[in-house]
């Protein structure tokens, strides 16, 4: 429960998100401001959860103590810059969720005393289900990591990283790792209709499978390798589909998906920060 002043820049999807988290796991609405320029999208988030608004970025960063800077990448380096001037006086705790954009970039633009911590949330996070990397560094102390932590953990599950490299591999695995699984079971459905199942029921068992196979992973105490072999009977038709995922290089495939979509997130840090 966030017992200060909250302010968000950008009322987009994710900030709704962590609206949402946040009111459920406690905050006052009265304690949540969110800075956005779209009128219709001010007075929507007002009346969903009851929280403040206003189309001065100014005036919610002067009154926060955690500053959530929840704009597209491409506006960040603009809005940081004039965010500046203000965040010198009050210093709240900055959380960029903004994709690519690195903490050094970011932190010359807000200012080098300003406390900054950079957050990889992902699309399920609008579900209270997501998966969030942070990045700060070893400088920041312990109450505003704890302060962070608790931001982001109330739409899902928080690691943190200690490098901030890694921050693009956790764009490639949790950031862009939802569109795999949506592949998958993309891929899965075709070919149950293509079986003869009706569309509905092959769209209904793919997605209950999916759900299924998470919720075991999550809550069994096996690991992914004892968990698939679990399922795989010799000689049984389950060993006859891995084999066949095996022949077409299913892993080295993954593999270079996930690497490609890694390189991708360093060339838009660079693209972003005029590099």
């Amino acid at each position: 429960m966030i017992q200060q002043t909250l302010s968000f820049i950008g009322g987009g999807n994710m900030a709704g998100a962590l609206i949402h988290g946040l009111i459920e796991d406690g905050t006052d609405p009265g304690r949540i401001l969110v800075a956005e320029p779209d009128s219709g999208r001010r007075e929507a988030l007002a009346a969903r959860f009851g929280v403040r608004t206003t189309e001065d970025n100014q005036e919610a960063a002067g009154e926060a103590a955690i500053l959530v800077l929840a704009v597209k990448p491409q506006v960040l380096r603009e809005v940081a810059r004039k965010l500046a001037p203000v965040l010198a006086q009050s210093r709240p705790l900055c959380i960029s969720i903004a994709a690519g954009v690195r903490h050094a970039a970011l932190q010359s633009w807000l200012g080098d005393e300003v406390p900054l911590v950079r957050a990889m949330p992902n699309t399920p996070a609008m579900l209270q289900a997501g998966a969030t990397g942070l990045y700060a560094p070893a400088s920041l102390d312990e109450p505003r990591r704890e302060a962070a932590e608790h931001v982001l953990r109330a739409v899902g599950l928080v690691v943190w990283v200690e490098e901030e490299a890694l921050m693009d591999a956790v764009t490639a695995v949790s950031g862009s790792g939802p569109a795999y699984f949506f592949l998958f079971m993309e891929a899965m459905e075709r070919s149950a209709v293509e079986l003869g199942l009706p569309p509905e029921e092959a769209r209904l068992l793919v997605r209950q499978t999916a759900l299924g196979a998470a919720r075991m992973a999550l809550e069994s105490e096996l690991d992914l390798p004892a968990l698939r072999l679990g399922v795989t009977s010799p000689g049984g038709t389950t060993e006859q589909a891995i084999r066949a995922f095996e022949a077409g290089g299913l892993r080295s495939l993954v593999q270079q998906a996930v690497e490609a979509a890694r390189d991708r997130s360093r060339e838009l840090s660079r693209e972003l920060e005029g590099e």
